[in-house]
Parts: C-alpha cells; sequence; structure tokens
C-alpha cells in the first residue's frame, strides 16, 4: 500500500508503531498489502481499514492551513465580488470554498485597501455586515481577470494533492470477487475470465486486453469501473507556483452528494466515484500534457491527471494518431516509478503521482505494437477471445430476451452450422445483439411482429456480412 500509510495510522492513532512494526515484519514473510497483514494480526477489522481509506480531507480552520498565500485569496475573492454585488461573510466562503475566517481576514484587507466597502447602516457583528465591490475595487479586479480569468473555489495546493491522491492509492483498494461478478453480470463471459481479471484489478497495475474485434474488450474495460469500491476525493483546482491547474472535470467526474451539513469536509475537494477516462483514436501526445488556455490563462490537467486513483482506458490501442512506441515512451518511466512529470507554460516543471489503472485494449496483435521491455511492465495480459457456442447461445438468448423475442435453439443450431460453419466464421460475441437488431428492423418495416426464425436469421445474416466473409 501506500508508504505513508502506516505513518498516518500511527500519527492519528488508529494502530500503535508496535503494530506497524508487526504488520510490516508479517509483510516481508506473506506478502499482500499493509492492510491486509494489520486485518489478519487482528490490529484493525476490515471495515475499520476501509473506513479510514475514505477519510475526505479534513476542513482547514485558519488561513494558514488553507496552505494559500492571503495575498492570492484577497485576489480571488476580489474577482468573486465583482460578480455578487452585495454579499455577506458566509456567502463568500461558500463561493471560494474557504473558511469563514480566511474571507474574514481577506475583506478586512480589501476593506483596507478601499476595494470594498460595508453597505447600509453598521452591525454590530462582521457576520452580518453586507459588502460590496468599490470603483477601485472594480478596476482592480478587472485588472485581475486580464492576468488569470479563473473565478471558482480556491485551489489546493500541490503538496495537498499529492499527498491526497497518494492516500486513494489504487493499489490499497479492497475488491471482493463478489462486486466483480456485480459489475460484469450483464455480460455473458466464461469463467476463465473472472479469475484473471479479479487479481489484476486488485493489483492496481496496468492490465493488457487483447483479442479478435467484438467479443467485448471495450464492455469489460468499461464495467470494471463499477468493481472499483468506494469513492475518491478530487480539487476542483491545484495551485502551483502561481498557476492554476483545473482538475474536477464536470464530463469525466461523476460527483457523489456528501452530506451538506459535514462542515468537517475541504469544500475544496469534490467527492467523485472513482474516475474512468477512455481515449480512442483521438488520443495525442499533446493530451498528455497539461494544456494552456491563452484566454483564460489557467491550465487544464492531462488524462491521466484526471484518471488518478481510478481507470484510464486506451481504447483501440495501436489506432490512435500517435505511434504506440511514441506513446508507451512517454509513460515508461511513468509505469516504473509511479511519478508523472509535468511542464507549466512558465517552464515550471512539477511531478505528480501517476496513479491508475491503466486499461490497454486492442485487437491488434500485441507484439507488433511494443517491444518486450514494454510487454514484462505490463503485468497482466488478457486474451478475450471468440466465445464457446454455449456461451454464444447464452449471449443470443439475453439479446432476445432483452428485446422481447422468443429464443429458439434451434434457429440458432441452423445459424451456426449453415452458415458460420459453411463459411468458416467464428462466432463473435457482438453478433447476436447485431443480428437481432437487424431482424427487429426488417419486421418493423413490413409492420410484422418480429420473431425469430430461420428465415430472418438467414436474412440478417445476409444483410449483415460481406460476401466472401
Amino acid at each position: 500500500m501506500s508508504p505513508h500509510l502506516g505513518d498516518r495510522l500511527v500519527d492519528e492513532g488508529v494502530i500503535s508503531s508496535t503494530q506497524l512494526a508487526q504488520a510490516l515484519e508479517r509483510q516481508k514473510h506473506y506478502g499482500q498489502r499493509l492492510g491486509d497483514n494489520l486485518v489478519a494480526l487482528g490490529h484493525l477489522s476490515a471495515e475499520e481499514m476501509a473506513g479510514f481509506l475514505k477519510k475526505a480531507p479534513p476542513a482547514p480552520k485558519t488561513s494558514d492551513e488553507t496552505g494559500l498565500d492571503a495575498l492570492f485569496m484577497a485576489d480571488l475573492i476580489l474577482k468573486h465580488c465583482l460578480f455578487m454585488g452585495e454579499f455577506g461573510l458566509g456567502e463568500m466562503a461558500g463561493k471560494v470554498c474557504l473558511p469563514v475566517a480566511a474571507v474574514e481576514e481577506a475583506l478586512d484587507f480589501l476593506r483596507r485597501e478601499k476595494l470594498v466597502e460595508v453597505t447600509g447602516a453598521a452591525q454590530i457583528t462582521k457576520a452580518s455586515f453586507r459588502y460590496k465591490t468599490t470603483a477601485l475595487g472594480k478596476n482592480r479586479a478587472g485588472d485581475l481577470f486580464n492576468l488569470c480569468a479563473y473565478c471558482g473555489p480556491a485551489p489546493v495546493t500541490l503538496e495537498d494533492y499529492c499527498a491526497t491522491v497518494e492516500f486513494q492509492n489504487v493499489r490499497n483498494i479492497l475488491l471482493d470477487e463478489q462486486s466483480l461478478r456485480n459489475s460484469l453480470d450483464h455480460l455473458t463471459l466464461p469463467e476463465s475470465i473472472y479469475h484473471q481479471l479479479g487479481p489484476a484489478i486488485s493489483s492496481g497495475r496496468p492490465i493488457f486486453l487483447y483479442g479478435p474485434p467484438g467479443n467485448g474488450k471495450t464492455a469489460i474495460a468499461a464495467a470494471i469501473s463499477e468493481a472499483l469500491p468506494g469513492t475518491v476525493y478530487i480539487p476542483y483546482s491545484v495551485l502551483v507556483g502561481g498557476q492554476i491547474i483545473s482538475v474536477f472535470d464536470r464530463v469525466n467526474h461523476v460527483q457523489v452528494q456528501g452530506d451538506a451539513e459535514n462542515g468537517g469536509i475541504d469544500r475544496r475537494w469534490v467527492e467523485i466515484r472513482r474516475p474512468v477516462i477512455m481515449a480512442g483514436g483521438e488520443l495525442t501526445l499533446k493530451m498528455l500534457d497539461l494544456q494552456f488556455n491563452p484566454l483564460t490563462k489557467t491550465h487544464e490537467a492531462p488524462l491521466q491527471m484526471k484518471a488518478n486513483n481510478g481507470i484510464l482506458v486506451i481504447d483501440d490501442f495501436g489506432r490512435q494518431q500517435v505511434a504506440p512506441q511514441d506513446l508507451l515512451n512517454r509513460w515508461i518511466v511513468c509505469l516504473e516509478r509511479n511519478l508523472d512529470f509535468l511542464t507549466l507554460n512558465t517552464g515550471l516543471k512539477i511531478t505528480i503521482p501517476f496513479n491508475q489503472i491503466i486499461i490497454f485494449s486492442t485487437n491488434l496483435e500485441p507484439k507488433s505494437l511494443v517491444d518486450e521491455a514494454f510487454l514484462r511492465r505490463i503485468r497482466y495480459k488478457i486474451k478475450i477471445d471468440h466465445p464457446s457456442d454455449e456461451v454464444f447461445a447464452e449471449i443470443f438468448r439475453r439479446v432476445c430476451e432483452d428485446n422481447g423475442l422468443a429464443f429458439d435453439a434451434d434457429v440458432l443450431t441452423y445459424l451456426l452450422h449453415n452458415y458460420y460453419r459453411l463459411h468458416d466464421i467464428k462466432p463473435s460475441a457482438c453478433q447476436p445483439r447485431d443480428l437481432v437488431a437487424h431482424i427487429i428492423d426488417y419486421c418493423r418495416y413490413h409492420n410484422e411482429v418480429p420473431r425469430l426464425s430461420r428465415e430472418a436469421a438467414a436474412r440478417a445474416w445476409e444483410d449483415y456480412f460481406l460476401e466472401g466473409d
């Protein structure tokens, strides 16, 4: 598990240093993760371990605890002032997701600089003050927007981001067999696939899914995300070297609705399901670097950073706009050291965790794509092959059931012997869905009730396959 996890457990009084030493000693003999050994020794229950790993970033109580510079917070708050008109202390704290004490300090500074002012009659407490921007403040806010147009929740520091990603390490996950089966239940897979996928996912290591097209590699990669337990926290943005990196992505990250009354959580972080980022033929090397927006003067996090603590799927590997070897050269050190190196537009180089399960999915021969040195670093290589006749029949039955058709085993036997065998074509897992769709489309056009028959199956076959197949 994370090299810092044991120390954190001790620091927070969850276990003693003696218990940690015992667990580390046991780990030398039996392997497994640190948490597994603590549970085996009885120092923690599995529920206690899982609960500790799900701990949210604690809410800062003071300006210092945010890790942000006081002037940066004042500038961010002034930009918000421009759009809020008249506002109260609590409203601003909600906008920037900072503690009220930090916002109060920033507003006091802005008042002294005559950038904001208190409106109306004087109130007894600052909590009841109403503020608005002065003319000088509006001019200053305009200048700030020209420097950087970011106007959202306050960012977290790079140090806090790295520490939280490491704590939520994808290799810490405790995956049970039933969860894996539940996530893949809508697919019909041979038993051997479950036995291969379980240890591969649980390890948190890269996975190579390969095999002929149309047999569920992409569907398996997408479904694996449902098996990953728990949720993780990611920041809206990260501040490093005076630059903003946007991380939270509403398109790719699924937010979990947390307890609005829980004031103990740092609101600069968003609780999400473990992320699943998919990239196909559109992938370029540029997408793996920080993207600087010259209009907003902010950076967008690359795919692998958005996928931290989750899954990154490289679909149709080998068909990207970037050569496979170039892509792998970009990541070979990352896979070895679990670190990635990015460069800001200012030239500053930063190091971030490289912590996701990367799934390479391809229907090309792996050895034709990459060399042995790289394949050696991909510990799990799983072939998703053509289904057996029994599995193919079960897929066909399920598809018929889902579409309200009565499944006829004799029709499938006819199709297999008189078409598949005759044309020397191996069944693929996607074909039942496509053939049944052909039957339904034909029947609807002719105002007939869809029915699985020999004639309908033969007609669908002839429309689906090319001559000479």
